[in-house]
């Protein structure tokens, strides 16, 4: 029964923080846009269903974010071998948010984490700072404090 309530409490508190840093580098748009390299975007950077003319509520906008962090922590949950503390597991779901579990799967970030290269895995997180071929001061801010708390214990 506790370990039910305990692996709860990790879950709720992974969502609480990577929302908060997905939140906070996204942006709330509730009309579609092309992100800086074209591809349809709304609400909190949700693409999958994303098209041009699009808008959302705000409660729609919420309930995308919640599906794509499911989403995401899934992936991580499924990817990485090794044990992750709340921090690091939120920095990896706010990352995999934002680059997709295609990039991450193949990513030398994984392999090294889950190696047990847990400091060389973090500092991976410094090279995806571009798009389309250039670097984003909005990624490098965001990648930075995904390192933060990527490093977190260590």
């Amino acid at each position: 029964m506790l370990s039910k309530r305990l692996v709860a409490a990790s879950l709720a508190a992974t969502v609480a923080i990577a929302s908060a840093v997905v939140t906070h580098f996204e942006g709330l748009r509730t009309k579609a846009y092309l992100d800086p390299v074209g591809i349809p975007t709304v609400c909190f950077g949700h693409t999958s269903s994303a098209a041009l003319g699009q808008v959302k509520t705000t409660t729609e906008c919420q309930q995308l974010l919640e599906a794509d962090l499911a989403v995401a922590i899934n992936a991580v949950d499924s990817l990485v071998k090794v044990p992750l503390p709340v921090e690091r597991r939120a920095a990896l779901t706010s990352f995999v948010y934002n680059v997709g579990a295609t990039k991450f799967a193949s990513s030398t970030l994984l392999r090294m984490l889950n190696s047990g290269d847990v400091r060389g895995a973090c500092a991976e997180l410094d090279r995806w700072v571009y798009a389309g071929g250039m670097k984003l001061n909005g990624l490098v801010a965001r990648r930075a404090e995904e390192r933060q708390l990527c490093e977190v214990g260590l």
